[in-house]
């Protein structure tokens, strides 16, 4: 996995004002953090993260952070805070790696082929399980791990224990969970059904509720 580089500036203002003027200015601030160096609060352009979550590797690439006056250091981008209504990066942190230490990522899971419980027996496809833990050096995190579902049956699963990942790669959520399964179309209407009607239990109170209102409500407040 090629390292992708990353230019920012280190920055001495902290608070909303600050950050505001870094705004304006077209860039978001951020913190890169853990190994053993202290906090280094950054600067960075937000087009630079969307160009990293566009990637191959999307959030698990590995970036090369470059800050005049504070040297490079291997990094990989940890999270980011975006306004809810313009959508916009508002923050982002940076985790210090180094490529000879095994670090925890989430990585997405993905199916490859058609299944025959959809293709011949009519089921649905229900991928349940879209992202996974794992734990690897660096230069070893898949960018995702497909399963192929070819062979897969109406009212079959496969799971965790069945995910293709090399002996480079520890799976650390629990082997038996299930990643997809075929059901058939009476399970999804059920589904849906009772969702529904669930739905329609909570915007209508039951009756012994209404009675218990009214009664507190004829016996006045306490004093």
């Amino acid at each position: 996995m090629a390292e992708i580089v990353v230019s920012a500036q280190a920055r001495t203002e902290r608070g909303k004002n600050a950050a505001r003027r870094l705004r304006v200015k077209g860039l978001i601030p951020g913190v890169v953090y853990g190994g053993k160096s202290d906090n280094v609060a950054i600067a960075i352009d937000p087009k630079i993260l969307m160009k990293v979550l566009r990637s191959e590797s999307g959030r698990n690439s590995i970036l090369k952070l470059e800050i005049p006056g504070a040297g490079s250091t291997s990094a990989i981008l940890k999270s980011w805070q975006v306004d809810p209504v313009r959508e916009h990066f508002l923050h982002a942190d940076f985790f210090r790696i180094a490529m000879d230490v095994v670090i925890r990522v989430t990585v997405p899971v993905a199916t490859k082929g058609e299944a025959i419980g959809v293709k011949t027996q009519g089921g649905i496809l229900e991928l349940v399980l879209r992202q996974i833990e794992v734990e690897c050096l660096p230069g070893d995190i898949p960018e995702r791990i497909e399963l192929d579902v070819a062979e897969l049956e109406i009212n079959k699963a496969l799971r965790v224990s069945d995910l293709p990942v090399s002996d480079k790669v520890k799976i650390l959520q629990d082997p038996d969970q299930v990643v997809v399964h075929i059901i058939s179309v009476k399970e999804e209407v059920a589904a849906v059904g009772a969702v529904a009607a669930a739905e329609g239990e909570a915007a209508t109170p039951s009756e012994p509720e209404v009675a218990k209102k009214g009664k507190k409500e004829e016996e006045g407040p306490a004093e």
